[in-house]
């Protein structure tokens, strides 16, 4: 039986990964990078940890235009299987409230093993060639490159989309994919710190605190989430930002107002709230500035920003406090309204949002409907994840499916 021949373009996690499927399936497998080495990406995950996948798996925690796409995949190659996987190939299991790393503690260790694996299996790793052409013709694909040219039987494009460039993902493959006659899900960054428009950002910067943070894009609420966000310089970062911003950036991107609504006491009922304030300013604050009945209760450097907002002056007693200008400033702890400029873009970005329609594409195989023998796996595709290492066992989900289907 003559080896069917595979070509992947693009050496991130989902390409490794389809590399590995199609060859243990029994292909030629030759894989693509053009930067100076694979899996550049991988090694950045998890802040260098590499949570690498999650226990809890729900629809939820895939988005895109059409976010059950994903579930057909999934379901071939789910958390357990990736449990198994990566097992196998020695990587034990260190797991922290669901989230998944190594036991090494090193992003590292995730790819030295996909790498020893990729060699195990006699797959031809070509660096630096960057794509010049992709055509398909009769008797599969031909596909020039700065290196040299290559053939294959089928050809999987995982070269991600635009999020971290520095990484590989530069979006220079997307013409070769559109003259191919695919179209693309408008691509913003996603998983990516937020910029606001307010100028007190600036004397608020490094504050750490649990804030629960909703987006409204044309005063409606698309968004929220809770737990440690950062206060920065240009606006609000952590997780919680990281997980509604695909949605503030697509709205961004069509000119739609966006505004966050930030709590800073999402522990404590607007109710209970109040009580607290008129504990520390009506019961405890006679001998009290205005700042000073605030100290204990927020970080220091954010009182002065939650008075000037409600126009209360910080050094005024804080016993003769009207209770008009208390109900302003238990308002404004709970609902501060900022406006949204903008994302710190595709650099900051962990993810992109957006990608090849997957209308476009069969969700049991990843094969394009449009250009027999082509497939699809990773970022490229109009599928993200939430934080929590959902894109990354996309990723391998995505990239096992191209590869098995692929080399059948």
């Amino acid at each position: 039986m003559k080896l069917k021949k595979v070509i992947i373009i693009g050496g991130g996690a989902s390409g490794i990964m389809a590399a590995i499927s199609a060859a243990r399936k029994g292909a030629g497998v030759t894989l693509l990078e053009h930067m100076d080495r694979v899996g550049k990406k991988i090694l950045s995950t998890g802040n260098g940890k590499c949570n690498y996948t999650n226990r809890v798996q729900d629809k939820s925690c895939y988005r895109g235009e059409n976010p059950s796409f994903a579930w057909p995949v999934l379901k071939q190659f789910g958390f357990g299987d990736t449990l198994k996987f990566f097992l196998e190939l020695g990587i034990y299991p260190k797991e922290r409230e669901g989230y998944l790393y190594p036991a090494s503690g090193q992003a590292s260790s995730v790819l030295d093993v996909l790498r020893m694996e990729l060699s195990r299996l006699s797959v031809n790793v070509v660096t630096g060639a960057d794509i010049k052409e992709i055509k398909k013709n009769q008797r599969g694909f031909h596909i020039e490159t700065s290196q040299s040219s290559f053939h294959g039987d089928a050809c999987i494009i995982a070269c991600g989309l635009k999020a971290f460039p520095k990484s590989g993902s530069d979006g220079s493959l997307f013409p070769h994919i559109e003259k191919l006659g695919h179209t693309f899900i408008d691509i913003v960054p996603a998983l990516v710190q937020l910029k606001a428009k307010q100028s007190f950002f600036k004397s608020i910067a490094g504050i750490r605190s649990d804030i629960s943070v909703e987006l409204y894009v044309n005063q409606k609420l698309i968004a929220r989430d809770r737990g440690e966000v950062q206060l920065t310089e240009y606006g609000i970062s952590g997780i919680p930002v990281f997980q509604i911003s695909r949605f503030a950036a697509r709205a961004l991107a069509e000119n739609k107002n966006t505004q966050a609504v930030l709590d800073f006491t999402p522990y404590l009922s607007m109710e209970e709230l109040k009580e607290e304030l008129n504990r520390r300013f009506y019961r405890e604050g006679a001998k009290k500035d205005c700042e000073e009945a605030l100290i204990g209760f927020f970080p220091k450097k954010l009182i002065p920003v939650l008075l000037k907002e409600c126009e209360i002056e910080i050094h005024k007693n804080a016993g003769i406090l009207t209770e008009r200008e208390l109900k302003k400033l238990a308002e404004e702890i709970k609902y501060m309204h900022i406006t949204i400029t903008g994302t710190k873009g595709f650099e900051h970005a962990q993810v992109c949002a957006g990608g090849v329609n997957t209308e476009e594409i069969n969700p049991e195989t990843l094969e394009s409907k449009l250009v027999t023998g082509l497939y699809f796996a990773g970022e490229v595709i109009d599928i993200d994840g939430i934080c929590g290492g959902y894109n990354l066992q996309w990723a391998w989900a995505s990239g096992y499916v191209a590869g098995l289907h692929g080399a059948e």
